[in-house]
């Protein structure tokens, strides 16, 4: 299901700047760091599939650069000087190996498209995922996890097949407006935050929020959405707390993974 990039299909490269920022600096390790980390978690928690899904975050100091795992591995494999560094042209500036073709293609659009979208996780989670497969919303705000998302997210309902070229990653960007959840009819989920904490945050509640509605619509019997103004003012008041809760919720994985598996931070 996978394809390497290749150069043949990238789009025409411009010239590089020269006076960047270094690559290599505690800020940029500092953000590989926190990429592995969600990675390494997203595998434990059955959050990826094989070697298909992507997770970018725009390099710091460089907002014409990002950073995206490479073909070829899972994410329990991933580590912090495993990832790449890719301008929007597909240039690899740092790193060995390529990123996945629908990896370049939909994460550099996004970035480049969707400024404010600074990382980009894009999984085939199950549970999400199989509400992006049914009839009607995707969501139903009927648990206190769900309301997190509370006007928050879209659904793109045009799946075009694998997207392997520019027009393609420029159509699922343009399919976001202000949403910060994009729901993928028949394909996934896209999580865009601000922050690589905040991208994790949303992912992981995310998933469970979904988890909880298939398993109410197992029962058979009809999942009540929360009323409205209860629905609004309860997301209002998560989302006061959200990027405070967020780094902890980041900082207790990394912390859990320097005990259990700290080879991510090489």
């Amino acid at each position: 299901m996978a394809h390497a990039f290749t150069r043949e299909t990238a789009p025409q490269a411009g010239a590089a700047a020269s006076n960047r920022p270094a690559l290599d600096g505690e800020e940029v390790w500092n953000a590989r760091v926190e990429l592995a980390a969600c990675f390494r978690f997203a595998a434990r928690l059955g959050m990826h599939e094989g070697i298909c899904n992507h997770f970018s975050a725009v390099v710091p100091g460089h907002d014409d650069l990002f950073l995206v795992n490479p073909y070829g591995y899972a994410f329990s494999e991933i580590t912090a000087s495993h990832l790449l560094v890719c301008d929007f042209h597909g240039n690899v500036l740092s790193g060995s190996g390529v990123p996945e073709a629908t990896a370049f293609f939909i994460h550099a659009r996004m970035h480049l498209n969707v400024p404010r979208a600074r990382v980009a996780f894009h999984t085939h989670m199950p549970y999400a995922t199989a509400l992006s497969m049914v009839e009607g919303e995707p969501l139903v705000f009927a648990g206190q996890t769900a309301l997190k998302f509370y006007g928050r997210t879209v659904v793109d309902h045009d799946y075009n097949g694998l997207a392997l070229d520019s027009t393609e990653g420029d159509r699922i960007a343009a399919s976001v407006g202000d949403a910060d959840i994009v729901f993928m009819k028949h394909h996934g989920v896209m999580v865009l935050g601000r922050t690589i904490a905040e991208a994790w945050d949303d992912l992981y509640y995310l998933e469970r929020a979904c988890e909880v509605q298939c398993l109410a619509m197992a029962t058979g019997r009809t999942v009540l959405p929360v009323k409205t103004e209860i629905a609004e003012a309860a997301a209002r008041q998560m989302r006061e707390g959200d990027a405070e809760s967020a780094r902890l919720h980041l900082e207790s994985m990394k912390r859990i993974l320097d005990r259990e598996e700290p080879a991510y931070r090489t």
